[in-house]
């Protein structure tokens, strides 16, 4: 239901007139109109779903994944119908992390532009600082001298912070009558020099097609500029990803059972392999130390034909099972092999921390296997299939530790500490008359406080706070896994 929503960005009033009365295309036709095929990997869809951005449905721009000519490409497309594409702190997160995929990636980007521009009443939250709006153009830059080919459509008006991302592309087409690009319109100059100008005459296709020579090419329609830039795509020299020769081996059980097995209750772990089984290609699994560290599951197997090396709880992640994984995935580290993580961890109560020498062996070993995940220089990607839970987070290439990709099942939790083993009992005591009246008073103050903690906690936990704040790269449907 959630994705159905954000699929009609800005609510069907909206699109009718972006469609009718602005004579465009909608954003996601547009990317029909582009991509090889069907297979296109929306990222972050849920980004700012729930933000306090009044009546803002979702981000305001579209990301993901295709194809254009057999090429890989990152896609970034600004969404008119939310708010006229203006820019909002979420959707220049939405916007960074998109380009950092790129990067890492070296995958071609195509900006679809149709942007007002950043959203002014919200300047200090998305203008100023490192990790904002001017990072974009810095990227641009960086992603230019690393060989990283960008192109752009002007498809609306782009206003601003907006101009510069066509600007800076390496090719750009823009659409007549409908594409303009300047930094302030025809509105703001008006105020300013008291002159009444068109946006076509201030900025339009032919003014940047034939004088000031901002944009590369010139298209009469939306659809001919998409097919202009399928053909610049086929000029870049990037080579089209091989097909492969025969298709992979399915799993012997349906990955479709995953819908079934994805965990709602964390008080126990589900035994992993059966997750495993429905994963890799013909539930082949060659498993590393099997009966050593067994509440951490190790080996290698295939997904979609890639070779890959999985590191999936099977439980508390002890310090045997920490040695293990540290062995694991250095070894995948030597051998240039992809790590797929499955986050599944039970929770564990809160409490002041032992000292036992079992528990600081413990603390070393995960510590070490936290070193060996960071420094391993191979492409990482987690999926959180049920709980995670404090330092597990880390060990297991949570968000902070940078991995290519993260996923969430709706059903994930991801959280310091467990709301289960959250303390909700006052301390007890030798209380009389007087001293125990005060003492109930101050228990009742003291469990509405927990209370308040514990509904906090519970929200905050959930998947779709994570995917709405971009602490990850989408929540996915557990029976999609394999193909995501």
């Amino acid at each position: 239901e959630l994705l159905e929503r954000v699929k009609k960005g800005g609510g069907e009033h909206a699109i009718l007139r972006h469609t009718q009365r602005n004579k465009k295309v909608f954003v996601r036709e547009r990317l029909r109109l582009l991509l090889d095929g069907a297979d296109f990997l929306e990222l972050s869809p849920l980004a700012g779903l729930d933000m306090p951005y009044g009546d803002v449905p979702a981000a305001g721009c579209l990301t993901g994944i295709g194809r254009i000519c057999g090429v890989w490409c990152v896609f970034i497309a600004s969404d008119a119908t939310v708010k006229g594409g203006t820019i909002y702190p979420i959707g220049v997160k939405k916007q960074l992390r998109a380009q950092e995929i790129a990067m890492e990636n070296r995958l071609l980007s195509v900006h679809l532009v149709d942007s007002g521009g950043a959203f002014l009443p919200l300047q200090s939250e998305l203008f100023p600082d490192k990790l904002h709006g001017g990072r974009i153009f810095y990227n641009e830059a960086i992603m230019s001298a690393m060989g990283i080919p960008q192109v752009a459509v002007v498809c609306g008006s782009c206003v601003a912070g907006g101009a510069y991302v066509p600007t800076m592309a390496e090719e750009s087409v823009i659409i007549d009558k409908i594409g303009t690009l300047f930094l302030a319109g025809p509105p703001l100059v008006k105020a300013a020099t008291g002159e009444d100008v068109s946006p076509e005459d201030l900025g339009g296709a032919r003014l940047h097609s034939q004088v000031s020579g901002c944009s590369d090419h010139f298209a009469p329609s939306e659809e001919e500029a998409y097919e202009c830039i399928r053909n610049v795509v086929s000029t870049l020299n990037c080579e089209p990803v091989p097909e492969q020769d025969r298709e992979p081996d399915s799993p012997l059980y349906s990955p479709e059972e995953l819908l079934g097995l994805a965990p709602l209750g964390y008080s126990c772990t589900l035994p992993v392999k059966l997750v495993l089984s429905r994963l890799v290609d013909g539930s082949r699994f060659q498993e590393f130390k099997a009966t050593y560290g067994t509440t951490l599951v190790t080996g290698f197997g295939h997904v979609e034909g890639h070779l890959v090396g999985i590191v999936a709880n099977n439980g508390e992640l002890a310090h045997d099972a920490a040695l293990k994984g540290s062995h694991f995935v250095q070894l995948c580290g030597q051998r240039g092999i992809p790590i797929l993580f499955l986050q599944n961890t039970a929770p564990q109560p809160a409490g002041p921390a032992s000292i036992s020498q079992a528990h600081s062996n413990r603390l070393k070993a995960q510590a070490s296997m936290m070193a060996a995940v960071a420094c391993a220089a191979v492409p990482k990607i987690t999926i959180v299939i049920g709980g995670c839970f404090g330092s597990d987070s880390y060990i297991m290439c949570g968000r902070s530790f940078s991995p290519n990709f993260l996923f969430l099942w709706p059903n994930a939790r991801v959280g310091l500490v467990d709301s289960q083993h959250f303390p909700t009992v006052p301390p007890a005591g030798d209380w009389t008359g007087e001293e125990l009246e005060l003492k109930q008073l101050k228990a009742k103050d003291f469990i509405l406080v927990q209370f308040s903690a514990l509904s906090r906690l519970e929200e905050e936990s959930s998947a779709f706070y994570s995917s709405a704040r971009l602490w990850d790269d989408g929540i996915i449907l557990p029976q999609d896994t394999r193909k995501v």
